[in-house]
This record gives structure tokens, C-alpha cells and sequence, in this order.
């Protein structure tokens, strides 16, 4: 039976007392919209003859995720399947022929088991799938032409680090199983023997604050017993183990697939930070395990604080796609921390060719950090670099392990979006890798782009003429609709599969074949949204006091007439980024014509209570000068909010006196600022956010100065120093077991005591069992029943 909500009863104990509730659900409008099917999930075959529709699973209950769960070295994990916890899923596959539109869902799954992943075979008339049931997660196939499953694999799955296939030819692969054995975990003696020790003697190793990790020497067997992996080669005639037990952390195969390059973690372990800066070796094996070459050993590093640091060790190996066998790598030359050494070159890139007996080869050297190489073939490739103290990005066109010198072939601000060329088409080569997709004379690149500009995002499809720098536009998004490409089919006769969306209709996909001037619908997903129809949905343009330019998207109700109807309560919804330039902070970014799709975070349920909702409200905070943006932090974020409350003032929709902002983890942090150093609203949500910056004093989001290089400034942009200044009054919610990066649920019950300390009117809502993101059903319609009883009683 459906709870009901009474708002005298629900504010009615003293702000000192918690309340043990029990679950609530929202008005039914909302919940009918949160609990809405979403549209599945769709997958090409690399043939694009198939369509792989994948039926999302639903939210969990809240008694799935009182599940045995384990939290080791920054991960979580479900100790009864190997695999990782909080995994949503999906609950059905279907393959349609793109021929015909016949459908053949998917027969012969375990019951009720959680499809977690698929990996097509190189055949590309089948594929593996990666079920999840309550003994473990194991592997099937499945036809296209007939849907039905079968096991390939006996052994259950090692997935704590997610589910691993590597294909050796077209019908036989690799992964990683559960180490057969009568394997027992290993048992907690509860009577310790002795103090758990830690020491640092003169060496700077400044971490940040990263959750779940690694506390004592039973933590250390517990991870070495749920991660430890064997390694499995499945054939056609059976299984066979290879390499030893080990705790994997990469696998991967030669272009000519008769070597793996295989990595694995080793002790010591540490206790400061998650497992991918465990000591690592990296191996090369055959394909039957035997060891041919030991590539490198590292300890555990921790990357220095600032902008374009790295790892001091060699980095990013990778087998070269366009070649037999030969392994590239990244290395630093400045130890990783340019601000420790100057150089003239950030890093090199080295390779090396089987049988790696001779010495390394120098394939590229880079300014700045190295950003990768898009490979085409000895001739002709892509190199990039790009520096986060700069926000500028370089791509070079250049001739590997030659002494000609790169040619520039684009320079541009990782913030301005409205230049951004686009990415390179890629093809398949006769290794079957994906390389740089080009002409005979390596002139030309397809290019396929998000298309910002001042209208908003218009993706297109385009032909760059290298020599000449000209970009040629061959296709491109038209209003009133927002389309992007999905895969180029053929990419001669420009065949493309498009994805395409607007305000009343969701995604769908469609078969462009652009020479012909013809095109054919693909899907017919409907809008799971019916209720929203008539709701307005328009971008908003605007300045701050400084004369930057702001947007955001307002929603009003449907049939709202604002002179008959007057002003509406506002409810915004926002989250800072940090921008060098204010010029590119100003750029339009979004599409006013994407569909709205609902998620459990969203502001828009509440348009339909009456209000007017401003969502994605920009609040830009510009470095410029040699000063860095969260210098001005305060500042620039009470610019933006007042610029937004004038606009939507102005506007003649918002009353002034009714307006409510909210954010969910830096978005928290926001509201929590403005509401301590503004008057401008008379409530606030803040979801997941961390409110005292001198408990993540060795940076956060894109701070990397510490705090005793720039107290000032952590201390200026905690709201839970300006406790006393709160006006309106704040929604604190956060999940029990928040697993993100500074976001420790201490932040929100410190600063709950600290504004109640000093008469705040605020409230505290703890989620049960749920991470940074929510995910059980119970908790997420409680949630919206939070949100909304507040606002319903201090706003509207």
C-alpha cells in the first residue's frame, strides 16, 4: 500500500532529534516519471547487420543492496560471485537482423541472472555474454540468427575488476576464472597482535583523500583471496589454464595474436592509496603462458600534486595495431613532475619489436604530456599532447621512428569547444585493429565532430584536406532536431547509422546513406514521458556582471501564461567548472533540442509541481591574469547566481522571493556556498557534497595546489567555516557509504552540527547503504519525497 506524506508530521519533532523514519514515496506524478521504462540499450554488430537491443535492468531494492558486500583498495565487491557490487545491469538481450527486422530474443540464460556484458566474436555472427547469478558470473553464446544461449565457459568468472575476454582467432579467447581449489576465504582473528604502523621518513607522498582502501593485514587477504584470477584460455576443444594464479591487471594481445602482454600486482601493498598504484609487474607471454620477456617492475607510486603530473615510471604500454608485434610505451623525462625538473621535452615514446632482444627504438617526443597516438600505419600516424596548466592540446601529424619533425595540425584550448575538429574516423586493418582511417596519400581525414557553436551542439560529419587545412562539411545535425554519428558504414559511399532525438522524442536510430539522399529508421522507441507533454523547454542566454555569457534551460509548466498565471516558484539546479579563458567559459555548450530524459537526479519532476526549473545553470569560474580560478571562487559563483535570478526575474516567470538551488557533490558544495554567502534563496538541496576543504587538503576536483600552499583558498571555499552565515534553509542528503573521493558522509553530518550549532534551519537525510550515486528504488523515491516535501513547505 502507498505511503502518504504529512508535512506537520514530517517537521514536526526538534532539530536536535533524529528521526528513524520509514520509507516515503513522492506525489505520484514524480514517481510515475522516475519508475518510467527507460529506452534498452543498442549495440551494431561490426558487420552492422545486427542490432543488439540490451533491456536496462531496473533499480534495485534496497535489500539487493544489503548484499554481502567487501570494499577493498578503492574497489567493492560481491565476495559470493567474484564480481563487482552495484552493478545494475540488464535483463534482457534481443537481436534484430537489419534486413528484415526480425527479432530473436535471447533463450537459454540462467533464470533471473543479471547480464553484466557482451563480446561479439571476430566472426561477428554471434557474441559472448556475461551473466551474473547468485553463484557467480559465467560466460554464453548466442547466435544472431537464432537467439539461443549456450555455455562456453565451466569455470565461474574472477569479475571483481569487471569481466575480462580477449580473442585469440575467431572461435577461441582468453579471460579470467575463479583459481580452482577448495579455496577457503581466509578468517579474522579478532585479538590483535600488535599496533598497525605507518611511517614516512623525509619523502613527499601527498595523497588524496581516496575511500575504501586497504586497513590492515586481514584486508590484505581478503584482497588477495577475491582478486586473485587464473588465467583461461577457451577453445573449442575445452579450457586450459595458463600463467599462474595472480591478481591481473591487464591482458592484452599482439596485433598477430601470438603474444599477451600481461600485468600483475604484487606486495607490498599500500594502505594510502587504491590498487592501480599497487606495485605492478608487466610481463610478455605466449599464447600458451610461457614467459618470454619481463617489460618492467614498479613500486607503489604516488602521482605529485600539481598540473601534468604523471608517474615517474615507464607508462602506457600498448601493442602497436598496425604491426605483428611490437610494444610501445610513454616515459617521462622530467620524473613526472614538471615543476621539480624543466625540460624541453615532457615525454618520449619508445617501442620495441619482437623478439625484443634489441634495443628500444625512440618513436615520438612530446612538449607536453603525451595524449596518445592515433596509429596508421609506418608512415603516417597522429600524435597529441596537451597540458592542464595550459588547457592547450597539440595534434601533430608525424612519421613514426623518423627524424622529420611533426607537423602541427591542430593547436587548440581544451576548453573551446566551439573549434573543436572533431575525432578521426577509424577502420579496421588486416590485424583487425582499429587504425586512422585515410586516403592513398594520407591527405585527408574524416572527421566526425560534436559541433558546438553558438546555437548549441550540431554534430557533423566532415572531410579535412591536411594540406590545405580545409574542413568540408559532409553532413551535418539540423534543427529542430539533435542527431550525431553513431558508426560510418561504408565510409566511401558515406553509409552512416545516425542517432537522433528532439524535444518530444527520444533517441532513435536510423541508416543514412547520404549519397543516395536516403534514410531508414532503425528503432521507434516512444516517449516514456507522456505527462510532460506541453511542458516549454528553452535556452536562456544572459550575462554575468562582468560580461561573461551565461545559458541555461528553463522548463515551465504546461499551459503556464504568465501574465494570467503570475510568477512561479524557481528551482535551479547547477555545477561549477573551471575555465582559463573567459571566452571559452562563455561558449554555448549543449543542445536545446536533446530529449529530457529523467533520471532519479533530475530537477525537472519538479515543472510538474508547479515551478519553473532552470537546469544546467552555468557557473563558470575563470582563471585568468597568472591567478588561478578558485582564487576568485566566491565571487565569480555569487556573479553567476545573481545573474541567473535576474534573468528568470526579468523574465517576468520567477518571483524572486521563491526560489530554491541545488547540486548533488560539487553541486552541493555550490549550494552550500551560496546559500552561506548569499540571501538569494530561501532553500537549498545539496546531495553528496563535501563542505569543509581543509579534509581534502591535497586537492580537489581541479585544485592541486594543498592547503598550506594556498590556505586562503581552502579555507575561503568552505562553506562549513561560514556555518553561522546560512540564510534559507538547506536539505542535506547523503548516501551511508558514499565510496567517492572526498565526499566522506562525515562532511555532511559535520556540517548538519555545525549549522545546527548555530540555529540553521536544516535537515539531514542519510541514505541507507547507498554510494555517491543512489541507486535502490526505496532510497531513490524516498529521496524525491525529501526534496519535494521542502520544497513544497520553504519554497512554494
Amino acid at each position: 500500500m502507498r505511503r502518504t506524506y504529512v508535512l506537520p508530521l514530517l517537521f514536526a519533532c526538534l532539530s536536535a532529534l533524529a528521526q528513524d523514519m520509514v520509507y516515503q514515496h513522492p506525489p505520484k506524478v514524480i514517481e510515475e516519471m522516475v519508475m518510467a521504462p527507460v529506452r534498452p540499450s543498442i549495440n551494431f554488430s561490426r558487420t552492422n547487420e545486427w542490432m543488439i537491443e540490451l533491456e536496462r535492468a531496473p533499480y534495485y531494492s534496497v535489500s539487493e543492496l544489503a548484499q554481502p558486500e567487501l570494499r577493498l583498495a578503492g574497489m567493492r565487491i560481491n565476495p559470493q560471485t567474484y564480481s563487482e557490487s552495484r552493478q545494475r545491469g540488464y535483463t534482457h538481450i534481443t537481436f534484430v537482423d537489419l534486413k528484415n527486422s526480425r527479432r530473436y530474443e535471447v533463450t537459454g540464460l540462467p533464470q533471473n541472472a543479471l547480464i553484466l556484458d557482451t563480446s561479439e566474436y571476430p566472426t561477428g555472427d554471434r557474441t559472448l555474454i556475461a551473466v551474473r547469478t547468485d553463484t557467480g558470473v559465467y560466460l554464453y553464446a548466442a547466435s544472431y540468427r537464432d537467439g539461443k544461449a549456450q555455455p562456453v565457459c565451466t569455470r565461474p568468472l574472477q569479475a571483481t575488476t569487471g569481466v575480462w575476454v580477449t580473442w585469440l582467432n575467431d572461435t577461441d579467447f582468453y579471460t579470467l576464472a575463479v583459481p580452482s581449489g577448495n579455496r577457503q576465504p581466509p578468517t579474522h582473528n579478532r585479538i590483535p597482535t600488535g599496533p598497525l604502523v605507518q611511517e614516512n621518513i623525509g619523502k613527499q607522498t601527498a595523497a588524496r583523500t581516496y575511500q575504501d582502501l586497504l586497513k590492515n593485514k586481514y584486508d590484505e587477504e581478503l584482497f588477495d583471496f577475491y582478486f586473485t584470477g587464473q588465467l583461461l584460455k577457451v577453445t573449442t576443444q575445452g579450457e586450459q589454464e595458463i600463467d599462474k594464479p595472480a591478481i591481473y591487471t591487464t591482458l592484452s594481445i599482439s596485433p598477430d595474436r601470438s603474444l599477451l602482454l600481461v600485468g600483475t600486482l604484487h606486495k607490498p601493498y599500500s594502505y594510502v592509496v587504491p590498487m592501480h598504484s599497487f606495485p605492478t609487474t608487466l610481463r610478455i607471454i605466449d599464447t600458451d603462458g610461457k614467459p618470454v620477456k619481463e617489460v618492467l617492475d614498479t613500486p607503489t607510486h604516488i602521482t605529485a600534486m600539481g598540473y601534468d603530473t604523471t608517474s615517474p615510471y615507464p607508462r602506457r604500454h600498448a601493442w602497436r595495431p598496425d604491426q605483428p608485434a611490437t610494444l610501445y610505451w610513454v616515459e617521462a623525462q622530467d620524473g613526472g613532475n614538471p615543476r621539480a625538473q624543466k625540460v624541453e621535452y615532457a615525454d618520449i615514446v619508445y617501442q620495441q619489436q619482437a623478439p625484443f632482444t634489441a634495443e628500444k627504438q625512440e618513436v615520438a617526443r612530446t612538449h607536453t604530456r603525451f595524449g596518445g597516438i592515433t596509429w596508421c600505419d609506418d608512415s603516417f600516424a597522429l600524435l597529441s599532447e596537451s597540458s592542464r596548466a595550459t588547457r592547450r592540446r597539440h595534434v601533430y601529424i608525424f612519421k613514426p621512428c623518423s627524424n622529420e619533425a611533426p607537423q602541427m595540425l591542430f593547436d587548440l584550448s581544451t576548453d573551446d569547444e566551439y573549434n573543436d575538429p572533431g575525432t578521426p574516423y577509424m577502420t579496421r586493418n588486416q590485424y583487425n585493429r582499429r587504425v586512422l582511417y585515410t586516403n592513398r596519400s594520407h591527405s585527408e581525414l574524416l572527421l566526425i565532430a560534436q559541433g558546438a557553436s553558438p546555437e548549441g551542439d550540431m554534430p557533423y560529419l566532415s572531410r579535412y584536406d591536411i594540406k590545405k587545412k580545409k574542413n568540408t562539411i559532409l553532413w551535418r545535425c539540423q534543427a529542430p532536431y539533435y542527431e550525431s554519428v553513431y558508426d560510418i558504414v561504408d565510409p566511401v559511399s558515406l553509409k552512416l547509422i545516425t542517432s537522433r532525438q528532439s524535444q518530444t522524442h527520444p533517441a532513435n536510430y536510423y541508416l543514412k546513406e547520404l549519397k543516395r539522399n536516403r534514410e531508414t529508421a532503425l528503432t521507434d522507441f516512444k516517449n516514456p514521458y507522456p505527462m510532460l507533454e506541453g511542458v516549454s523547454k528553452e535556452t536562456v542566454r544572459y550575462k554575468r556582471a562582468d560580461g561573461v555569457d551565461l545559458t541555461a534551460t528553463v522548463y515551465l509548466p504546461a499551459g503556464y501564461d504568465k501574465e494570467r498565471d503570475g510568477r512561479l516558484p524557481v528551482l535551479m539546479w547547477a555545477y561549477p567548472r573551471e575555465y582559463r579563458s573567459a571566452a571559452d567559459a562563455a561558449q554555448v555548450r549543449g543542445s536545446k533540442y536533446r530529449f529530457t530524459t529523467i533520471s532519479y537526479g533530475s530537477p525537472v519532476f519538479w515543472v510538474m509541481r508547479g515551478y519553473c526549473v532552470m537546469q544546467d545553470v552555468e557557473m563558470p569560474i575563470v582563471g585568468s591574469n597568472g591567478k588561478e580560478p578558485n582564487d576568485t571562487f566566491i565571487e565569480q559563483l555569487v556573479m553567476n547566481a545573481e545573474a541567473a535570478v535576474k534573468v528568470i526575474t526579468d523574465m517576468g516567470v520567477g518571483d524572486p522571493e521563491r526560489i530554491a538551488v541545488g547540486g548533488h557533490s560539487y553541486g552541493a558544495f555550490m549550494t552550500a556556498n551560496l546559500m552561506t554567502h548569499t540571501q538569494l534563496f530561501k532553500a537549498g538541496i545539496a546531495r553528496s557534497g563535501a563542505y569543509n576543504r581543509t579534509l581534502t587538503p591535497f586537492g580537489f576536483q581541479a585544485e592541486t595546489r594543498t592547503y598550506w600552499e594556498a590556505p586562503e583558498v581552502y579555507n575561503t571555499m568552505s562553506p562549513f567555516m561560514y556555518a553561522d552565515k546560512l540564510h534559507g534553509a538547506l536539505l542535506l542528503v547523503h548516501g551511508e557509504l558514499d565510496n567517492n573521493t572526498g565526499t566522506f558522509p562525515m562532511q555532511s553530518e559535520r556540517f548538519y552540527q555545525a549549522l545546527k550549532g548555530n540555529k540553521a534551519t536544516v535537515r539531514y537525510v542519510v541514505l541507507p547503504l547507498e554510494s555517491h550515486g543512489y541507486a535502490a528504488r526505496e532510497n531513490i523515491l524516498h529521496l524525491l519525497y525529501e526534496q519535494d516535501a521542502w520544497l513544497e513547505k520553504y519554497v512554494k
